[in-house]
């Protein structure tokens, strides 16, 4: 059964389960988005009817069948740390990363201004424009070779302020396993949240 609104419709895609379909002022083409505990949504640009939207849903159940079950997974594992939520020492953590960012920064022959250790939701770190470095006191709570690595990534961006080209060649060049150490990463969001 489909429940239809003005700006937005639901479809139930066999396997899957309901989708959003709604329409989108700043999409300028059709786009699937499925987040934990939100569900999936595809948004639809103006000029595009939601026939056509769910014609295109429906291509790609296979696709969205299999990023469900990974959000699933997430969202199970996000329960079972709320449940088991882990506190961070704010100053043991500042003592532990400014420690740890002045090893790594002196190994690689960095520089970088200001430190500050925050508890942030959506970030492991920032290096702003004037070489000042934020980081999550929550870096704290990942392997070892996790939390150096986010370090160097900061470092990297007091040389190059972006993620481009020229960003991955001096982080390769620092750390060769870096590639592998950003997939990593993706594993442990659930503790930002």
């Amino acid at each position: 059964m489909n429940a239809f609104r003005a700006d937005s419709v639901i479809i139930f895609i066999p396997d899957v389960g309901p989708v959003l379909l709604q329409r989108s002022t700043r999409a300028k083409r059709m786009s699937i988005t499925i987040k934990p505990f939100k569900g999936i949504r595809v948004a639809v640009p103006r000029g595009v009817s939601f026939e056509m939207a769910a014609r295109m849903a429906h291509s790609k159940s296979a696709w969205m069948k299999n990023h469900c079950a990974r959000m699933k997974e997430f969202e199970k594992n996000y329960e079972a740390a709320a449940a088991n939520k882990v506190q961070v020492d704010r100053d043991e953590a500042g003592k532990i990363l400014t420690e740890r960012l002045g090893a790594i920064a002196r190994k690689h022959g960095y520089r970088y201004n200001r430190v500050s250790i925050r508890n942030q939701k959506t970030r492991w770190g920032s290096c702003s424009s004037r070489n000042n470095i934020s980081l999550n006191m929550k870096l704290t709570l990942l392997p070892d070779e996790l939390r150096d690595y986010i370090i160097l990534h900061e470092l990297v961006h007091t040389r190059v302020k972006n993620h481009g080209q020229d960003f991955w060649q001096e982080l390769l060049r620092v750390e060769p396993d870096a590639v592998r150490l950003d997939k990593r990463m993706k594993e442990h969001s659930i503790l930002l949240l």
